[in-house]
């Protein structure tokens, strides 16, 4: 997977900016040591509370998609995350949707390299690919968010967590 692009790849400015947004904090920290939070464990991105933990070796879509699990998921849980976000079938298509979205925060990332590193990770679509589920069969996760208050009708990112 080392065609992934990972934090060390990318202006750590931006990925700051963008998780200011949503009151989330960054912590880098060093390539020896066990990224606290992380679900998936090696280089996977860590969620404990309001702090996305990343090493240099962490892929951007890993670190995306903690990110959006924090905005999607309700305030309660928000409270009390560690670790496993826990989200429901819906919630976890918002996810995925928005981490899509939120890619172009990104200058080195962008919507089609991170639809393309999803699929190399092996995030799994009913249609294929993430590319064709985000254009063709995503209506259910473009709704939720929208329900959210996630995104605007007109699919802009509104920088809002969930209730």
């Amino acid at each position: 997977m080392s065609n992934i692009l990972s934090v060390v790849d990318c202006q750590i400015c931006a990925i700051e900016l963008l998780l200011s947004r949503y009151d989330l904090k960054l912590e880098l920290i060093s390539k020896q040591e066990d990224i606290p939070g992380s679900y998936w464990g090696e280089s996977e991105a860590g969620l404990i509370s309001n702090t996305i933990y990343v090493r240099k070796d962490t892929p951007i879509h890993s670190l995306l998609h903690e990110t959006c699990h924090y905005i999607c998921m309700d305030s309660v849980r928000r409270q009390v995350i560690n670790t496993n976000a826990e989200g429901d079938y819906e919630e976890e298509n918002g996810v995925c949707y928005l981490q899509i979205l939120l890619a172009d925060s990104i200058p080195e990332m962008g919507q089609k390299r991170m639809m393309e590193d999803m699929d190399s990770w092996g995030y799994t679509f009913r249609l294929g690919s993430a590319e064709a589920w985000f254009k063709q069969d995503a209506e259910d996760a473009f709704s939720w968010l929208k329900e959210k208050n996630i995104i605007s009708a007109n699919g802009n990112i509104l920088y809002q967590l969930r209730e």
